[in-house]
């Protein structure tokens, strides 16, 4: 009897919730997929990516506007008053003048440069934007099995405050018959107490990670679908860190936006020392108005030359211009542009050396949550029989209440530690692989495969084989 005991420790309190779940309808859960379209649609940070980068990749046709015709109209009235002391004469002419004016750069280094300055920088927008994007399907995966990783503690936490409160009822019982002394009861107390305390807490911590669910979707969740227990738990393939760090140099997003912020100020850097040549200009000019305002104004005739009425003029030339001295503002910016240029080398070599140290670190994060996966399972396995084993002994007055306590305590850590492994696990992937430049939705359906939607916490925090194990393993050790 004391062994069947033991053994529903872990699963009661789980097994009491799942049944009286049966009788309410289930609602309907949202799976990982629905809350990344839902965080695309909606996340204010990608909307404003966005928004930057439309706003980036306008830089290009206003730096080839530099290299294309320019087209120019204008009009003026004018009145004119003239006034001669010798001899005494006084005219007043009024009129107007039309004209435009065209011109098309011929030579314009400076120009030709800043453009491939600029798509050099539409480039750099665009992957920026890319790794934004790819950055919250890992955003979407975090928050949402945060979410999980919460509800999977709290249900943990519920079961445990449920086991000392059998203790605690327990200790009652015992010290009423005069079984056990005061210390007992006092000592069961303060371990429900304590269970207590942390369930207030893991319920907060629920409603915090639907929160965070919530800014980053803009939409209310009453529930999501959980990951079952037999989730392929394996090593990177290739698990080679070499291959995944060789991958991340040619596909990381943020470090080939780094490559053109590279190749943008070393365009920028010949822009600004073209700034010392010359320039040449085609340019072509009409202008029709009043003589007076084309400069043909006589108010003392020659003999025989009289101006009068209105006067047409065309004007097609090219336009030399050779810069010589301009207070040394050109040096100063090709100064200017050289040290942006090593700015940008060196952000883009630190970003190197981070995209390698991320990529090993995840790499072996993996391995290790394989790793701890199979060994936080059997550590439950282990800690309910534990339970079992101090559980009779305190029957037979070889083990006191505190070792009763400690290992229950133990056992339901064991089971906050798998839960975390696993969640650990299926983050360090995908993290593995935003390192490498590979994530993408893809790989949020590849984990979809493994949701339940009727997942219950408070009954599928536990894997359902561990009692059973436990109970083998408890009948080997007795």
């Amino acid at each position: 009897m004391l062994r069947k005991l033991s053994l529903a420790l872990a699963v009661s309190c789980a097994s009491h919730a799942a049944a009286g779940a049966a009788d309410v309808p289930m609602t309907v859960k949202t799976d990982l997929i629905s809350v990344y379209q839902q965080a695309a649609g909606n996340n204010a940070d990608l909307a404003a990516a966005r928004a930057d980068y439309g706003a980036r990749r306008e830089i290009v046709p206003q730096a080839r506007a530099g290299l294309l015709p320019n087209l120019s109209a204008g009009a003026e009235t004018m009145n004119t008053r003239t006034q001669l002391d010798e001899p005494a004469l006084t005219t007043n002419r009024s009129g107007n003048l039309w004209s435009a004016t065209l011109s098309q750069p011929i030579f314009r280094a400076d120009r030709w440069f800043q453009l491939q300055a600029a798509h050099a920088v539409s480039e750099q927008a665009a992957l920026e934007l890319s790794a934004n994007e790819q950055n919250l399907i890992l955003q979407s995966a975090e928050n949402y099995f945060g979410v999980l990783r919460a509800q999977d503690n709290l249900a943990a936490t519920k079961a445990e405050e449920a086991a000392f409160k059998r203790q605690l009822d327990q200790a009652n019982g015992r010290f009423e018959v005069g079984l056990s002394d005061k210390t007992d009861v006092l000592q069961a107390q303060a371990s429900h107490d304590t269970a207590r305390a942390n369930r207030i807490v893991a319920q907060r911590q629920v409603e915090d990670a639907f929160q965070a669910l919530v800014t980053l979707t803009n939409r209310e969740y009453g529930a999501l679908q959980g990951v079952v227990h037999t989730l392929p738990v394996q090593v990177p393939v290739p698990n080679d860190a070499k291959a995944w760090v060789d991958t991340a140099g040619r596909q990381n997003l943020n470090l080939l936006a780094t490559n053109h912020a590279v190749e943008a100020a070393e365009e920028t850097l010949r822009q600004r020392k073209a700034g010392h040549a010359p320039t040449v200009d085609a340019v072509a000019r009409y202008q029709k108005g009043d003589n007076d305002n084309l400069g043909f104004s006589n108010p003392a005739p020659l003999p025989g030359v009289r101006y009068s009425g209105d006067v047409e003029q065309t004007t097609v030339g090219l336009q030399l211009n050779i810069p010589i001295y301009s207070g040394g503002l050109i040096s100063s910016q090709v100064r200017e542009a050289y040290q942006r240029l090593t700015q940008s080398e060196q952000q883009r070599e630190s970003l190197r050396r981070q995209v390698v140290e991320n990529t090993r670190n995840l790499h072996r994060a993996v391995n290790t949550d394989v790793e701890q996966v199979q060994a936080r399972k059997q550590s439950i396995i282990s800690s309910q029989s534990a339970v079992q084993a101090t559980e009779i002994g305190f029957e037979v007055g070889t083990r006191n209440i505190v070792d009763v306590l400690d290992a229950q305590r133990q056992l339901y850590n064991s089971v906050r530690d798998y839960n975390n492994s696993r969640y650990d696990y299926i983050l360090d992937n995908l993290r593995l692989k935003q390192a490498a430049g590979t994530l993408s939705p893809q790989d949020l359906q590849d984990l979809g495969r493994f949701l339940k939607p009727d997942y219950n916490p408070d009954r599928d925090f536990l894997p359902p084989d561990l009692a059973r194990e436990a109970a083998k393993n408890f009948e080997r050790k007795s």
